[in-house]
C-alpha cells in the first residue's frame, strides 16, 4: 500500500481526500479551502454548473485550477438511472471528465441510493467508457455487484449525506472494507470532523470524499487543512499497525533489566 497515491481507473492522484464544491459561503472561500485540503480530485455537480458562464468569472469552474485538480463530475439530484446516465454524458460532452461520481437517489428525505437504478446506470456507463465511482449504501452485497458491473471504486456512506454524524454502522463498513480488496473503497457522506476522517482511514478505507464537513464548518479553510492531516494520519496509522487492545496495563519501562538501587 502507498500512502501517497490513490489510483482510480488507472489514474493516480496524490491525495486520498476528495472534496466537493457546494455549500461554501462564496467561491473565494471554496478555492482557499480546496487549496488547504490538498485534494487533487474535486467533485462538481453537473446540474448545478452553468456552463455558459464558464470563463466569465461567474462560474465555480473559473475558481478551480484544473492544472492542479482533476474535476469529478457528479450526477447529484438524479432519481432514475436514465437521468443519471444523461447527466453523466452531458458532463463528458462539456469537457469536464470521463470520470463520474454516480448518484441515483431513491429517497428524498434520507438521500439514500436507489440500488437497482445505481447498478443499471453503472452497467450502461461502464460500457460507454466512463470511469464510474458509484455512491452507495454500506451494503456488502450491493458493493460486490457494483464491482462486478465494472465500477472503478465503491463509495459507501458512513452516515446520511450532510449529516455530520460520522460512522453509524461500523460493522457493515468494516465487513465491506474486509471483503472488497480488489478495487478502492472510498467512504462518502457523513464525515463531520477530522476524527471521523481519521477513523475511516484507520479502518482501511482507500480514501474519503466530503463536502459539508468542510464547507459547513465555522472556518472552512481551517477545517479543510484538518481533514487533510486527518486523512494522512489515519492512513499512516493503518499502515503502521496499532498495538493490540488489552484489559490490563503494560509498563512502558519494564522492570526486567533495571539496575537495582541499594538502600
Amino acid at each position: 500500500m502507498k500512502t501517497e497515491t490513490l489510483t482510480l481507473g488507472g489514474r493516480s492522484f496524490p491525495s486520498r481526500l476528495i472534496v466537493g464544491t457546494g455549500k461554501y459561503p462564496d467561491f473565494d472561500v471554496m478555492r482557499l479551502a480546496i487549496e488547504a485540503s490538498g485534494a487533487a480530485l474535486v467533485t462538481v455537480a453537473v446540474r448545478r454548473v452553468d456552463l455558459s458562464k464558464r470563463g466569465g468569472g461567474k462560474s465555480l469552474l473559473d475558481y478551480l485550477d484544473t492544472g492542479k485538480v482533476t474535476l469529478l463530475p457528479n450526477t447529484a439530484g438524479c432519481s432514475t438511472a436514465d437521468e443519471a446516465v444523461r447527466i453523466a454524458r452531458l458532463g463528458r460532452e462539456a469537457g469536464l471528465s470521463e470520470l463520474v461520481k454516480l448518484e441515483v437517489i431513491g429517497d428524498e428525505t434520507t438521500l439514500f441510493p436507489d440500488n437497482e437504478g445505481l447498478l443499471q446506470a453503472t452497467r450502461v456507463l461502464v460500457k460507454e467508457g466512463f470511469t464510474v465511482l458509484p455512491y452507495t449504501n454500506d451494503d456488502l452485497v450491493v458493493a460486490k455487484r457494483l464491482r462486478d458491473a465494472g465500477a472503478a471504486a465503491v463509495m459507501p456512506l458512513a452516515a446520511p449525506i450532510g449529516s455530520g454524524l460520522g460512522i453509524q454502522n461500523a460493522v457493515n463498513l468494516r465487513l465491506l472494507l474486509d471483503e472488497i480488496r480488489d478495487l478502492p473503497v472510498i467512504v462518502d457522506a457523513g464525515v463531520g470532523t477530522a476524527s471521523d476522517a481519521a477513523m475511516v482511514m484507520e479502518m482501511g478505507a482507500d480514501g474519503v470524499l466530503m463536502n459539508t464537513g468542510i464547507a459547513g464548518a465555522g472556518d472552512p479553510v481551517k477545517m479543510a487543512r484538518a481533514m487533510r492531516l486527518a486523512v494522512e494520519a489515519g492512513r499512516l496509522a493503518r499502515e503502521a499497525g496499532r498495538i493490540p487492545k488489552k484489559l490490563h496495563a503494560t509498563a512502558s519501562s519494564p522492570v526486567e533489566g533495571l539496575l537495582r538501587q541499594d538502600p
